[in-house]
């Protein structure tokens, strides 16, 4: 059942035109630092400055495994918290900074992301 299963996954794919499996949303949409809400402004003014930062995880790397940033090496991108309010845990929107200073904003726990523009 599940060779016949994959067989008709891979052909499927191959009629379409898929090369690979992954979901991929190109960052398309910006967002200005004015629009940002204050928290994330906070955020970045952080990253900026290099700390401190509040939560343990801020300044990980970020493994873009959903391949929604543009293609980097790992280690290219680190994530940091935006502080949520009446949010008991650390909420889903978080500031991903890339190598070369830019910065993407995402509300959503990664599922989207809009570039940050001065």
């Amino acid at each position: 059942m599940r060779r016949i299963l994959l067989a008709g996954w891979l052909a499927c794919t191959a009629l379409l035109g898929v090369t690979e499996a992954r979901e991929t949303t190109p960052v398309t949409a910006s967002i200005s630092v004015a629009d940002l809400p204050p928290e994330a402004r906070a955020t970045l003014r952080l990253i900026e400055r290099g700390g401190p930062f509040p939560y343990r995880r801020d300044g990980v790397v970020f493994g873009n495994r959903e391949h929604r940033l543009p293609s980097k090496q790992h280690g290219y991108y680190r994530e940091y918290t935006v502080p949520t309010p009446a949010s008991r845990d650390r909420g889903a929107r978080r500031i991903v900074a890339g190598a070369s200073k830019e910065y993407f904003y995402s509300d959503d726990h990664y599922r989207s992301f809009r570039s940050i523009r001065e």
